[in-house]
């Protein structure tokens, strides 16, 4: 018995998983670990635009796919600014760089083939029109 419901790609179920556990690190991080503020903050609510983007990530959705690759890079710089903090920060900017990255490259290995697929089919399709029309 499987995991997943509909059969995943390697880099399908990486980024899937990256980015599950990438939003269990924005809470934890937010609520009780190092929020900014005592007792937590609004910035737990930062995973909602992964949270939105799971559906399609897990159904592999094209469009969420590049927008969840566009997305993400938004997490990269968050963990940069936030790596040179004091406390606890350092290593959980570090985990969240490491799984945006890891998010970042799997949407861009799973999304290279599909790209090259549909520009080879719209070449093939204006070839044949522009046969047709002579």
């Amino acid at each position: 018995m499987s995991l997943f419901k509909y059969p995943l790609n390697l880099y399908q179920k990486t980024a899937l998983i990256s980015s599950v556990l990438l939003c269990i690190l924005c809470i934890a991080w937010e609520w009780f670990l190092a929020p900014l503020r005592p007792h937590g903050s609004f910035m737990v609510l930062k995973c909602l635009p992964i949270v939105f983007l799971l559906p399609g990530l897990y159904r592999g959705a094209n469009y969420q796919l590049q927008a969840l690759s566009m997305i993400i890079l938004l997490y990269f710089l968050e963990g940069i600014s936030r790596l040179f903090e004091k406390g606890l920060n350092p290593w959980l900017a570090g985990i969240e760089l490491i799984l945006s990255s890891v998010i970042f490259f799997a949407v861009l290995k799973y999304l290279g083939p599909l790209k090259k697929a549909a520009k080879a089919k719209k070449e093939e399709l204006k070839s044949e029109d522009s046969s047709s029309n002579l």
